[in-house]
């Protein structure tokens, strides 16, 4: 689990988050949505410390990330994993090469046993024949793919997903909703997405965190967010006729 406690961000004399207070659970997928501006990628950049806060609390299991030491949070980033708004992956490597990349960094397995791992997660994203792939050959839903496997493959505690279908049509951005959110109550893990697919929102919003002007302005689940009469909310979820329409026909 991961708690945030009177986080504020300022850059300069500009706040760009403000108080913000919200839990992460383990086992469940955990969004963060917002309007562009919202300061909801500044959160996940504190989250996952690539800015400091200027004040608050950002607590993995009880542990105060804020106030590690630089060791400390070496350590601590090697309970996460992390899946890019684009794949990120190295087109030099082939798909199983770029799997047991995190492996060949920090792990002192064996080879043999580093393959086997990779292997097993490429199978958990159902790319098992696509192993000796280059990511150009692959498609890119599958190249996605290949990262969350990736993202797996050191059994981390917490996962961190910035716009993980970022330029996938919508039939591909179910398949990586129903793998993350498969993946995240198998393993137990406090899943953390970045979205702005509202087909994310209410397909596998287990607890959504809205961040508005800097600002958390609503907390819930999917389920609450067809019932919410935040209007800045409304706006962001609703703002297609589809979605308008899916709403109107649940009240």
């Amino acid at each position: 689990m991961i708690e945030v406690k009177h986080l504020y961000k300022a850059f300069e004399d500009r706040t760009v988050l403000s108080d913000i207070n919200a839990t992460f659970e383990d086992g469940k997928t955990n969004l963060i949505i917002g309007q562009s501006g919202s300061g909801k990628t500044v959160l996940m950049k504190n989250l996952v410390g690539l800015f400091t806060p200027t004040s608050g609390e950002i607590l993995y299991d009880g542990r105060d990330f804020v106030k590690m030491t630089k060791h400390q949070k070496v350590m601590m980033r090697r309970e996460m994993g992390m899946i890019f708004q684009s794949a990120a992956l190295f087109d030099s490597l082939s798909v199983l090469e770029n799997v047991m990349f995190p492996l060949d960094m920090f792990s002192n397995m064996t080879l043999r046993d580093r393959q086997r791992r990779a292997q097993e997660c490429l199978d958990r994203v159902n790319l098992s024949d696509a192993g000796s792939k280059y990511p150009g050959e692959i498609s890119g839903g599958m190249q996605k793919r290949v990262a969350i496997a990736r993202a797996i493959v050191m059994n981390p505690k917490y996962l961190f997903c910035d716009e993980p279908n970022s330029g996938l049509d919508p039939k591909t951005s179910l398949v990586i909703d129903q793998l993350l959110h498969g993946i995240t109550h198998e393993f137990g893990i406090t899943t953390i997405i970045n979205t702005h697919d509202m087909n994310s929102v209410l397909g596998i919003g287990e607890n959504i965190i809205f961040i508005s002007k800097g600002k958390k302005g609503w907390e819930g689940n999917s389920e609450g967010v067809m019932s919410s009469t935040n209007e800045d909310l409304n706006d962001l979820v609703f703002a297609s006729e589809l979605f308008k329409k899916v709403k109107a026909a649940a009240l």
